[in-house]
């Protein structure tokens, strides 16, 4: 069983954000060829992966001395918080941060067999190799000063993730209203075709009158597309001004969502094209 104060609970839980910033960081920067500040926060840390490995210490508590059942604990538990995490961020943010599917087995692209069993390995990994030297160094560490370290870790975690939840919430008002000014655009789009369309019929009758109708409406339609098209421009630009809106998009190329899809695909190139 562990036995850990309070102060070494936390300590353990930014040790494995900042181990998870720095896998998930490597791997998507070697796939993507370039730099990528990995995750929901701007700082180098990794919440899920915190969570998930207290979560997976607690897990194996009952179970130390069997694997299989570690194993088993390990798939269960950490699939659960996957899931429960999901679900909760895309009910809050309109945008799913991972999605799986594309892979076989999954439900509702949050979870799926692959991931819960590769936890079920991490699970034994993590109570088998790497938390006993992780374990080894803290309990090295002075009380005094792991207790100074971890509380100052506390404040900026606590900010960081202040300023990056609510850049998340920007990130939902933006895509609402991104959608709702598109979505007036294609209005106006379809209105004008019509109007063209009818001009240009041959009818004689009344044909003079309709014509300089149309081309009234015509011109007007035309200043309010092309209004909105201004406005859309104006709402990326303001939203990326913020560098922790602007993490929110470049740290999460895997970034989607099904209601806001052509929008969020917009913001993430109006994104790329300004790091460049």
């Amino acid at each position: 069983m562990y036995h850990y104060t309070i102060i070494q609970w936390l300590f353990f839980f930014y040790f494995y954000c900042f181990f998870g910033w720095c896998f998930e960081s490597a791997y998507v920067s070697l796939k993507k060829r370039c730099f990528v500040n990995r995750g929901f926060m701007r700082g180098p840390f990794l919440p899920l992966y915190g969570s998930g490995a207290i979560m997976m210490l607690v897990v194996s508590m009952p179970f130390q001395d069997h694997l299989l059942l570690t194993y088993l604990a390990g798939c269960v538990g950490a699939t659960l918080l996957e899931y429960v995490t999901g679900v909760t961020m895309e009910a809050l943010f309109k945008v799913r941060y991972w999605d799986y599917s594309n892979q076989k087995f999954n439900f509702q692209g949050q979870i799926c067999l692959s991931s819960t069993l590769a936890w079920g390995g991490l699970t034994v990994l993590m109570t088998e190799v790497i938390h006993k030297p992780v374990e080894s160094l803290t309990f090295m560490i002075p009380s005094e000063v792991l207790s100074t370290v971890t509380i100052l870790l506390t404040g900026y975690i606590v900010s960081d993730f202040t300023l990056s939840f609510k850049a998340a919430m920007d990130l939902r008002d933006i895509l609402v209203k991104m959608e709702k000014a598109r979505a007036e655009l294609v209005h106006l789009q379809k209105r004008l075709d019509v109007l063209i369309a009818v001009s240009a019929s041959e009818w004689e009758e009344r044909k003079q009158m309709r014509e300089l109708k149309a081309e009234e409406l015509r011109e007007s339609l035309g200043e309010r597309l092309n209004i909105c098209k201004l406005m859309l421009q104006e709402k990326r630009a303001e939203f990326l001004k913020s560098a922790y809106r602007k993490s929110q998009i470049l740290g999460n190329p895997g970034m989607i969502s099904g209601k806001f899809k052509e929008v969020l695909e917009e913001l993430k190139e109006a994104a790329r094209d300004k790091k460049k």
